[in-house]
């Protein structure tokens, strides 16, 4: 009571205090209005003192404690924070008779909020309060949350209580989680603070393995590896080994492997990073990157032959080469070394997160270092070849709902006789008129085969007399050598 006494009057005070001004602005000459103005606000500024006062000697004597979890911890996003966030948002929903709704970037479900920013909540009968407010150390829109409650209770709500907001509320973002598709900014585009690293969109690729046309028993084999994966975390403990899994994808252009991509990421419920690494100006840069992904996610760099220098050809110099290495001449110009990319998937900082993915795909899976793709850095390798019968069976029954046709014996002697990728193979099945016709799909099929076939023929032809004239060449360059 004594304390509720005080604040009314220091807030009576104040009130005086500011109506004595406005009274002092109307009526009284400029000079003596300054002088009375002055001396006003450093009374202000005593009272501003004695509530801080207050304040500390309300907190000494209180038998609460008060936990904070801002939304940014130093430069990176609070993950506490997030978890709490759902947790209460979903708290307040079920408690609350006045809702809002919206719908959040990332989530592909309707969130329901209440406008309190004080919610209660119960845990083993002991009774805890979660406060939203603005950060008052930041001029930007950041927020905190903070948790009060009874002292007594201090080791059951620093322990297994916010064990369980973390645990509810990850859940809670897993079940409406819409999948995000990143891809790295340039460097000269990140700020100092917050998220600018990565771009995202949602990521609504309908790939499923179902739909992936492949040898049936190649793709079970994947999605078993998948699934033993996502179930190994205290396998992955119980070996010392960090919950990580390389896979890498290698065939001809169109046989599908961004296609797999997205398949897996559909079957696991990841998010998908792609990483672009001619934007990447060192390994300094792409570390930073890596601490910025989510964990339970896919790291995917396409085309890696292509993106920098991973051929078996390294540079000589034994340890000089893994000095530090030195700044561009031109920034832009990516200095990213095969040895960041090996500490990036298999290093130390590979370790930051758990339950990550990391895809390579090449079309020349030849020219890598195989120190790149070695069996615990890229622990699966899938080859994504021409289409086969089986392949084609599955696309068959994709575009135009047929299991079985007539022309599936001719199709199939057809594809052992050349190769067609499933892209190709799909365009010839894909319906070119509103009213699918089977018939027509199919004989487009057999005559783009039988066109390939033949080109292929005179290719190997055309090869094959260029040797033969070279070979003749050769001859008559050595008998002229000899008289």
């Amino acid at each position: 009571m004594m304390i509720g006494e005080s604040w009314a009057q220091i807030g009576s005070t104040i009130a005086g205090l500011m109506f004595t001004l406005a009274t002092l602005q109307q009526f009284f000459p400029l000079q003596l209005r300054l002088s009375l103005q002055q001396f006003v606000l450093a009374s202000l500024q005593q009272f501003s003192l004695v509530q801080k006062l207050c304040d500390k000697l309300v907190n000494l004597f209180s038998p609460y404690i008060h936990i904070t979890f801002p939304e940014y911890s130093g430069y990176w996003s609070n993950q506490a924070f997030d978890a709490i966030e759902t947790y209460v948002g979903a708290l307040s929903t079920t408690k609350a008779s006045l809702l809002k709704g919206s719908l959040v970037q990332n989530s592909k479900a309707l969130v329901l909020t209440r406008d309190d920013r004080k919610v209660c909540d119960e845990f083993n009968a002991v009774q805890v309060w979660w406060v939203l407010e603005p950060s008052p150390t930041s001029s930007s829109e950041d927020k905190y949350f903070q948790l009060i409650f009874h002292r007594q209770h201090r080791d059951l709500i620093t322990g297994s209580y916010l064990d369980h907001v973390l645990e509810q509320g990850k859940a809670i973002q897993a079940k409406n989680k819409q999948r995000r598709l990143y891809t790295n900014n340039p460097s000269e585009n990140w700020s100092s603070y917050k998220k600018n690293l990565w771009s995202d969109i949602a990521f609504e690729s309908p790939a499923t393995f179902q739909t992936i046309a492949m040898d049936p028993n190649k793709k079970e084999e994947i999605i078993n590896d998948l699934v033993s994966f996502s179930k190994g975390k205290e396998y992955y403990m119980k070996l010392g080994k960090p919950w990580k899994r390389g896979y890498l994808l290698y065939g001809p252009p169109g046989t599908g492997k961004s296609t797999m991509i997205a398949a897996m990421a559909n079957f696991l419920n990841y998010d998908i990073y792609d990483l672009e690494l001619t934007t990447v100006k060192n390994n300094t840069e792409l570390r930073k990157l890596l601490t910025e992904t989510s964990s339970k996610s896919i790291i995917v760099i396409e085309d890696i032959d292509c993106s920098l220098d991973v051929t078996g050809e390294r540079k000589k110099g034994g340890p000089k080469s893994n000095e530090k290495e030195t700044e561009p001449e031109n920034e832009k110009t990516s200095k990213v070394t095969l040895s960041g990319i090996l500490n990036f998937i298999d290093g130390t900082w590979s370790a930051c997160g758990t339950g990550r993915i990391f895809v390579f795909t090449t079309n020349h899976i030849d020219k890598l270092d195989p120190a790149l793709i070695r069996r615990g850095r890229m622990d699966m390798h899938i080859e994504l070849s021409y289409c086969s019968f089986e392949a084609f069976k599955i696309l068959a029954k994709n575009y135009l709902d047929v299991d079985s046709h007539d022309l599936f014996e001719k199709i199939g002697i057809l594809l052992k006789e050349t190769e067609m990728t499933p892209a190709d193979v799909a365009e010839n099945l894909m319906p070119k008129r509103e009213k699918k016709d089977p018939d027509a799909c199919l004989n487009s099929l057999i005559q783009a085969l039988e066109d390939a076939k033949e080109k292929a023929k005179l290719k190997a032809e055309k090869e094959k007399n260029i040797k033969i004239n070279k070979g003749k060449n050769m001859k008559f360059y050595a008998k002229r050598l000899l008289f």
